[in-house]
């Protein structure tokens, strides 16, 4: 028999393998030794790190918005204020994948319809494609609730390398909200804002402003108050999940400080009548715009500052700057005759025009090669009667009297061509030629308001010094008590005269017939004035129509400005055009402050009707 086991050669020795053995032992050692000490290293020493990295990883800081601050009239009425809304944002590159547990109940679920232990390749695609179908689906729901154009989500999933975030849709409405953290989408986030909401719409828009996407002021109140309004956002650590969704609120590092309320001078009452007879007024006589402020004769408070045409701050497709530019306090206007009473203020006071002194006018007046015109020959006229008329030879004879000097600084002590203060973005400043530069036609035109500029508001600020007795108000956005900038102007004997002669204005005889208040007595001035072509020259048939007054005239509570810019459905005088505006809006605000009548048995009708 054969033996097939191999045989030593003789003299061969037997293989050991001892020393392989040893070696081999020892590298299972020294394996063992390093991932025990690699475990200690990472559970003792580098634990604290460790829990560290998977916290930032899944605890995150968020900021808490602040409230921002409400803005109120003097009454408490809302005109700004802020509702909770969301903001849905995505990471598409989350959204993009399918997630493991969703596909495995749904493996689950396919196993258990075809009874088997375990699906094949095909079947398991299927089941892939059918949970990015369900996605994909999802998705377009949440476009159609957002009301967003149908892909546009989609879009950024199907591209091939996703961003990590964008915007969905901001300052959504919590419901609409809710129902997108149904979907369940991960990837999907949404996070709480504030949107600031404007009751009174169109009416106080020019004042109040607006605020942007986020919240921040970028025009009018909104923007000039934007760091009181704004407060102070919180903070706060979360607990996330794995596609980046809150699931717990863990510690408040920070409360949030909500931001202060705001509470303007303005009655949204008298601001409504401003809005809607402004409007009628600009509608009736086809102007381009127009103007109004009303103020408080006794302390400079702003009552009312009205602008058309207007926009709607709720809807931000109307937010173009032309129409949300508040030209009542940013754009400056020749004042035309509305500076009159202040020439007649200055001679007075002056010692250079003597309460008797007679002015003869007959139509011209030649002054340094050129020739000042009256619309009529009044021929001779008294102090009372220039007012009346309105006549600019009989002013020019009057301020050639005066010292450039002396006139000069009447006007600049009235506020002309410096800025108001009264806390408003962009506030227009107007502008003066300098006293040292005038020629005697300079000083002639200046005296019935053409040669410098001065704002809506520059202008009944300045009335204020007439109405309380030779007392130059500043002026307010802002609710006060007393002014504590009042100073004296002129002297209350000289204001009082000068308001007496303003009243004649109101007669059926003067020039602002049409600015009568039944049951009040009315001081005022009329202004037709001519716009610039630029270059000194003016323009043919474009003109501003002013009216500037107060009442009651005995002992005057309201200021008020009217401009109307191009009328141009025929009439254009400032007596026909803004008086008509002056009388209506006046009526109602003495009525809604009950403010006795001073002229015959007229009772105060209270405004009681809730603005729109």
């Amino acid at each position: 028999m054969i033996d097939f086991r191999c045989k030593r050669n003789k003299g061969e020795m037997p293989t050991d393998y001892s020393k392989r053995r040893c070696v081999l032992l020892v590298f299972m050692a020294l394996c063992a030794f390093v991932l025990v000490g690699r475990a200690a290293y990472l559970q003792v020493v580098s634990q604290g790190f460790l829990a560290k990295q998977g916290d930032m990883r899944h605890i995150n800081v968020l900021v808490t918005p602040a409230y921002r601050g409400v803005i109120i009239d003097r009454n408490g009425e809302p005109l700004a204020v802020s509702a909770p809304v969301d903001t849905v944002t995505v990471n598409p590159r989350l959204l993009k994948q399918i997630d493991i547990r969703d596909l495995a109940k749904k493996e689950l679920a396919v196993r258990k319809q075809l009874r088997v232990k375990k699906l094949n390749e095909q079947q398991k695609q299927e089941v892939a494609a059918l949970c990015r179908n369900e996605k994909m689906a999802a998705i377009a729901e949440m476009e159609k609730i957002l009301g967003l154009p149908a892909g546009k989500v989609s879009h950024w999933v199907n591209q091939q390398k996703p961003k990590g975030f964008a915007y969905v849709a901001r300052q959504v409405p919590p419901d609409k909200a809710a129902q997108v953290r149904k979907l369940n989408l991960a990837g999907v986030n949404i996070q709480r804002e504030f949107k600031r909401f404007y009751p009174s719409s169109e009416i106080s828009a020019h004042l109040v402003g607006f605020t942007n996407q986020q919240d921040k002021g970028q025009a009018g109140l909104e923007a000039f108050y934007e760091h009181s309004l704004r407060g102070i956002p919180g903070k706060k650590t979360v607990l996330k999940d794995g596609s980046g969704a809150v699931i717990a609120d863990l510690k408040n590092l920070q409360e949030p400080v909500n931001g202060k309320t705001l509470q303007l001078s303005i009655d949204q009452r008298l601001q409504y009548l401003a809005y809607r007879e402004l409007q009628q007024a600009v509608t009736e006589h086809q102007a381009k715009s127009g103007v109004l402020v009303m103020l408080d004769a006794k302390n400079g408070e702003i009552l009312a500052v009205a602008n058309q045409p207007s926009f709607n701050p709720n809807n931000r497709t109307e937010l173009v700057e032309r129409l949300y530019r508040n030209r009542a306090l940013t754009e400056v206007y020749e004042p035309g005759s509305t500076v009159k009473p202040f020439v007649v203020a200055a001679g007075l006071e002056g010692g250079y025009v003597r309460p008797g002194d007679m002015f003869y006018t007959r139509g011209s007046f030649p002054v340094g090669g050129h020739t000042v015109r009256d619309v009529h020959n009044y021929g001779a006229l008294d102090l009372t009667h220039v007012i009346k008329k309105s006549s600019n030879i009989a002013v020019a004879q009057m301020s050639l009297r005066m010292p450039p000097k002396y006139l000069w600084g009447v006007y600049k002590n009235l506020g002309f061509a410096a800025f108001a203060n009264v806390g408003f973005p962009h506030e227009a400043k107007g502008s003066m030629l300098d006293y040292r530069r005038w020629r005697d036609f300079d000083r002639a035109v200046m005296a019935f308001g053409y040669g410098f500029n001065a704002s809506a508001l520059q202008l009944a600020r300045a009335y204020t010094a007439l109405a309380d007795d030779g007392i130059l108000h500043s002026v307010s956005l802002l609710k006060r008590d007393v002014d504590p900038d009042a100073r004296r102007v002129f002297s209350a004997k000289t204001a009082r005269s000068v308001r007496a002669m303003m009243e004649t204005v109101i007669s059926k005889d003067g020039t602002a017939y049409q600015a009568k208040v039944d049951g009040y007595s009315v001081a005022g001035k009329t202004g037709t004035v001519k716009k610039s072509a630029g270059r000194g020259g003016y323009a043919n048939k474009k003109y501003f129509s002013v009216f500037a007054g107060m009442a009651p005239a005995k002992n005057p509570r309201l200021v008020m400005v009217v401009i109307i810019d191009e009328p141009s459905a025929g009439q254009y005088y400032g007596g026909l055009v803004s008086a008509p505006v002056f009388s209506k809006v006046m009526a109602g605000a003495l009525r809604a402050m009950n403010i006795a009548p001073d002229q015959g048995e007229s009772m105060p009708i209270l405004l009681t009707q809730k603005v729109p």
